[in-house]
């Protein structure tokens, strides 16, 4: 049973606040470092830990509020001037702060946490009776990176085939979309090919809202899994201005008002009146509270939007005890914080950004001596910042490093056999760059507990992948790199072109779209053995939808979607489009298939299959002008 049964909503929201103010705590300990004389500074990291030491005596956490007691006594004598501070002494501080945070972790499974190490405690004793720490207790010194820096590397990803559209579970699927139950199984039929397959757009009922399934129980009807137990450790709550929430309401009471005044319309209708005026009051309605629903989807996005402050205080922390860990001196300054983004991607953010901020004090920066020597300050300066440009937010992690050299990039991944040297041979700068993403490239020689294995980068690039982003990355050798992350706004709701492909339809990001062409045969040509076509003098290549999934051609594609892909522009061949719409996404539940990051509904409930872009473009095949018209 559990330690805190009947105190859950009071546990997790200690665990909340405390866990902030201890962030905030770790933070302002940095800041100290530089600025030890600060009385003010002393102050409110003192009040911090008071704070969490109540909260923590509330929940007869006895031997977490033993560990505050201690340290705040030495935050005390710091303040009065009673203790001076210094290097070691900080050291213990930063140790204790990692352990409150670790007792933090179990207070999460609902368990009371252990006591604190004896050496830990040894060392507070010590530091408040103002000794030196003994040789003995020394030697079992309390290591601050080990509790608060080292994320354990991530597996490298298994070697499963690669799933196609054909391995989806339609049934599951619906399921899932829609909460309606899964269909008993048809009697099995005889195996078709995708391309002979003519499959039609699945169409569903409507479900009443209060009848559709959480997204936890949505999954668990898609694999056949029960749905997981809710845990203590994951963040369910969400701060919201007030006013936000005024404005849900208000726009809530006018969609009442419209409603009625649709219903009241819809009843003299029913009764015969059908003429002019009534139809046209009908049709004002509908276009308000198309209108109206429009606004407070929009308002109830931004209820979801939170400070990216939030996360990036987590990160002064970390640099701090990496660079003493690696002998270097390093200031992680940030900026930005007050940009807003969904709370979903924001939580989605830390482990690809705690490996990049890690990157850049492991590999990017130099040792003071290595500094000096080339003429740089001793102190090393990485900074992450935030901003939104339009409906993007770009997050960028720089430093005054040594840079990468491409050539050396190039070699590296030849030694390590990630690509041939003819292929590297045809690499340019910028490319050579985008090799440190790729699955076990790593310049380090040796393994340490902070890196070397090659897979940090790698799944940095395919976390930002899931979150619909991009990351680049630009380096000058000897003056530093930039790492730079693209971002929407938001994941709730993706703007997309709905494309028709073999009676199917698929959903392309609106933001990779230029424009929509039609294709006839007579003005395609033949570059390099690639289809090509000519549009406003630019020699485009055409690449067909279906030879990127995989499927074959039904028909002659009569529609090319024009499309700009990071650096890449091309024609996408299609059947058809029926139009923009505004999507949610659902992701597939445990199959990924090639070219396919989730679905969605459209408005006649048909199912519509969005697209991963990057994917695609990484396995595509050269199309010739015979192949983009191969018939069955």
């Amino acid at each position: 049973m559990s330690d805190f049964a009947g105190m859950e909503e009071l546990l997790q929201d200690f665990l909340l606040e405390a866990g902030e103010l201890l962030s905030e705590v770790d933070n302002k300990l940095v800041e100290l470092e530089k600025r030890p004389e600060d009385r003010e500074l002393l102050n409110d990291i003192f009040r911090g830990f008071h704070t969490i030491k109540g909260g923590a005596g509330f929940l007869n956490a006895e031997n977490l509020v033993a560990l505050c007691h201690r340290t705040e006594n030495l935050f005390d004598k710091l303040r009065n001037g009673e203790l001076s501070l210094h290097a070691d002494l900080m050291d213990t501080i930063m140790a204790a702060t990692a352990s409150v945070r670790h007792m933090f972790g179990a207070l999460s499974q609902a368990v009371q946490p252990d006591p604190a190490d004896p050496a830990l405690i040894q060392h507070l004793e010590d530091a408040l009776a103002g000794r030196q720490p003994s040789a003995k207790s020394s030697e079992n010194k309390p290591a601050t990176v080990a509790t608060s820096v080292m994320v354990p590397e991530p597996p490298a990803p298994e070697n499963k085939p690669e799933a196609t559209i054909d391995d989806i579970n339609w049934d599951a699927l619906h399921a899932a979309l829609t909460g309606m139950p899964i269909p008993a199984p048809a009697p099995a039929a005889p195996p078709v090919t995708a391309a002979a397959e003519q499959r039609p757009a699945p169409v569903v009922q409507p479900v009443p809202m209060q009848d559709l399934p959480t997204p936890s129980q949505a999954r668990a009807l898609a694999t056949g899994s029960p749905p997981p137990q809710q845990s203590l450790q994951k963040e369910t709550t969400i701060r919201i201005d007030t006013a936000r929430l005024d404005q849900v309401l208000n726009l809530s009471g006018e969609i009442g008002l419209t409603k009625n005044r649709i219903a009241n319309l819809k009843t003299q209708i029913l009764h015969g009146r059908t003429d002019q005026e009534t139809l046209k009051s009908l049709d004002v309605a509908v276009s308000q509270l198309d209108l109206l629903v429009s606004d407070l989807q929009n308002a109830v996005m931004k209820t979801r939007m939170q400070p990216i402050g939030r996360l990036f205080q987590k990160y002064p922390r970390l640099a701090r005890d990496l660079a003493r860990q690696l002998g270097k001196d390093v200031e992680l300054v940030l900026s930005g914080e007050e940009t807003e983004l969904d709370k979903t991607m924001i939580e989605d953010l830390n482990d690809p950004l705690v490996h990049l901020v890690r990157n850049a004090v492991d590999h990017g920066v130099e040792t003071p001596e290595e500094r000096v020597a080339a003429n740089k300050p001793a102190k090393a300066i990485v900074t992450l910042s935030a901003s939104q440009v339009g409906d993007h937010i770009y997050i960028e992690i720089s430093d005054d490093g040594k840079g990468m050299r491409p050539d050396v990039i190039r070699a590296k991944a030849v030694e390590k056999g990630i690509i041939d040297m003819d292929a590297a041979n045809s690499l340019d700068d910028r490319q050579s760059l985008q090799l440190v993403f790729l699955p076990g490239f790593s310049t380090k020689d040796q393994i340490s507990s902070v890196s070397g294995r090659g897979v940090g980068m790698d799944v940095v690039k395919t976390n930002i992948s899931r979150l619909n982003g991009k990351i680049d990355v630009i380096s000058v050798p000897g003056q530093g790199s930039t790492f730079t992350i693209s971002l929407p706004l938001t994941l709730a709701i993706l703007p997309v072109l709905v494309v028709r492909l073999n009676n199917q339809s698929f959903a392309v990001p609106l933001s990779m779209v230029r424009e929509i062409i039609p294709i006839k045969q007579d003005e395609i040509q033949r570059v390099s053995g690639r289809a090509t076509m000519v549009v406003r003098e630019e020699v485009l290549p055409i690449r067909s939808l279906a030879k990127m999934i995989g499927w074959e051609a039904q028909q002659a594609p009569a529609f090319g979607v024009l499309m700009h892909a990071g650096d890449t522009t091309f024609i996408m061949a299609v059947d058809g489009f029926v139009g923009r719409d505004d999507v949610v996404i659902k992701p597939l539940s445990d199959i990924k298939p090639k070219g396919i990051s989730g679905a969605t509904l459209s408005g006649d409930g048909s199912i519509v299959l969005v697209l991963d872009m990057e994917d695609l473009l990484g396995n595509v095949t050269v199309d010739t002008p015979n192949s983009l018209f191969t018939r069955v």
